[in-house]
């Protein structure tokens, strides 16, 4: 048991053969002769029942086969911190191992560190440290008092995920001894929060990154302890169970980053609550479950007080179906990067892929990342044309009109589609031509008539060729090279529209087709080499 005496173990976390528990009870269990530890694993599996032993409850588990009954001699109670960075840090004149690449937790992101070995190398002294990492190294504590601040006094980053920590009193230990601690990673302790407000101490002075994955923390808590993280930007709090129960008042004021994720019991209404973080820039959202959002304080075309400062949102495997989700995120005023993948409106085989992205980007103005790829000018434009074609005939039958007295959609249309009527001022009104129906498989409906200008040659007549819209670049160049008796690594093509005089659109990816950057009857292409 690691001199660990029996009267004081209850609560402790400790490891048994790689399984993490906490011991729940310690005492004898009749008929079998001598102690026992009662212990709740982590995981449920593992466990042989719920406390109960011939009829006698003894503790109690959250699942009916989360507990046994381990002799004392089995249990690792880990070791205190100081300990724990000699094992890894110190080698003590034992030969040296080759380096060893690892893999550090921050946040949902794997990071890779260099091999700690060669940490040892370069810094030969405890009192160097600056980044940490101590995962899985069964530490339980701080060990003796201020040992840690003489040892190690510079570490600015610790990484001490998946230990033995019983309670925040065990974290604030360490820290208080930490006096430039900026990035502190407890993923994975099954942490006992304090019940009241903790006292000011100045430990977490200069924390601006915590990451509290997996630890069992309630939102009640993260505000009780907030308060003494006066300078926090980066907060993580995956799959922790979590309920937004109230409004943080004067505190988390400086956080940048929240991850919610996998905090499936979290609704639209409790976001709300969170609404008014004014430095709140990245909300990570993925597997909460969410289906349905709408901002009460902005009509059809308004921007929300909520979130002022929301730049990047992520909202991946979640239950969104419907397009009325998206078209309240463009009421967010500072939005410019969404993630949405793995939701029924975007999984694959639902709907055509690219029309989901070009739908979503032209219903969100000011979206300048979707999905983690940059949305490049032409694409939004082509995006906005294409929307505007796919719901003309719609428009047209709630109201639509090209003539402006004359243009009175409907509610329930404006409602559908809140960007609508800008698209047209920005565009001009679909015309009829563009609104019929294409017949599929004829070639001569799918061709284009275009004309063809060379800009930087004098003498060239300007022409006028039908090439079908899902031509690529890659092949109209060889057309050209061939009328042209000009190289195809030479030709750089662009395009102008009637539709938006005065601007020319390059046509920079050779794989995509004619019909993807919107290029329609009576378009100009411009033709240089």
């Amino acid at each position: 048991m690691n001199d660990t005496s029996t009267s004081d173990v209850t609560g402790r976390r400790v490891e048994v053969n790689g399984e993490h528990a906490t011991v729940r009870f310690s005492g004898i269990v009749p008929p079998v002769a001598g102690l026992w530890l009662g212990v709740e694993w982590d995981n449920p599996e593992r466990g042989k029942h719920d406390g109960s032993h011939e009829g006698t409850v003894y503790f109690k588990c959250r699942h009916p086969t989360g507990g046994s009954f381990i002799r004392p001699n089995k249990v690792n109670f880990g070791v205190d911190f100081l300990t724990a960075i000699k094992n890894r840090y110190v080698l003590e004149g034992e030969p040296e191992e080759e380096e060893k690449e690892q893999t550090v937790i921050i946040g949902n992101k794997p990071v890779e560190t260099i091999g700690f070995d060669s940490v040892v190398k370069q810094q030969s002294q405890l009192s160097k440290l600056q980044e940490v990492s101590l995962r899985n190294c069964a530490v339980n504590g701080a060990g003796d008092k201020r040992g840690i601040a003489q040892a190690c006094p510079n570490i600015r980053s610790i990484d001490l995920s998946k230990n033995l920590l019983s309670s925040w009193d065990d974290v604030v230990a360490i820290a208080d001894q930490l006096k430039h601690l900026e990035v502190l990673n407890l993923s994975e302790n099954k942490l006992r929060f304090p019940s009241g407000l903790p006292s000011p101490t100045g430990t977490f002075s200069m924390l601006k990154v915590l990451v509290l994955n997996r630890t069992g923390v309630t939102w009640a808590e993260v505000l009780r302890c907030a308060s003494g993280w006066p300078v926090l930007e980066k907060l993580y709090l995956e799959s922790n169970n979590i309920i937004i129960s109230e409004r943080p008042a004067d505190v988390l004021q400086t956080v940048k980053l929240l991850d919610l994720s996998s905090n499936q019991l979290i609704d639209e209404n409790q976001l709300f609550l969170i609404a008014y973080l004014p430095r709140l820039e990245q909300l990570i959202l993925s597997d909460i479950g969410i289906s349905s959002l709408h901002f009460p304080d902005a009509g059809i075309g308004c921007k929300t007080a909520m979130f002022p400062s929301l730049q990047y949102l992520v909202l991946n495997d979640n239950q969104i179906s419907q397009w009325s989700f998206i078209n309240e995120l463009d009421k967010l005023q500072s939005l410019h990067a969404l993630s949405c993948a793995r939701n029924p409106l975007t999984e694959e085989g639902s709907k055509d892929a690219q029309t989901t992205r070009q739908f979503i980007i032209a219903k969100i103005s000011q979206l300048r990342t979707l999905n983690k790829c940059v949305i490049q000018p032409e694409e939004r434009r082509g995006a906005e044309l294409d929307y505007r074609k796919a719901f003309g005939n719609e428009w047209k039958k709630a109201g639509g009109h090209q003539d402006p007295d004359k243009d009175r959609p409907n509610e329930e249309f404006l409602a559908a589609h809140p960007r609508y009527q800008s698209l047209c001022l920005k565009y001009g009104a679909p015309e009829d031509g563009e609104l019929k129906t294409p017949q599929p498989f004829l070639l001569r409906n799918q061709l284009l008539t275009l004309k063809i200008k060379y800009p930087s040659q004098v003498g060239q007549r300007v022409i006028e060729k039908q090439l079908p819209e899902s031509m690529t670049v890659q092949k109209v160049k060889g057309f050209l090279s061939r009328l042209l008796k000009v190289s195809v690594s030479e030709l750089l093509l662009s395009y102008e529209s009637p539709k938006m005089p005065g601007r020319e659109i390059e046509l920079e990816n050779d794989q995509q087709s004619l019909q993807f950057y919107s290029i329609e009857n009576g378009d100009c292409l411009l033709v240089r080499w």
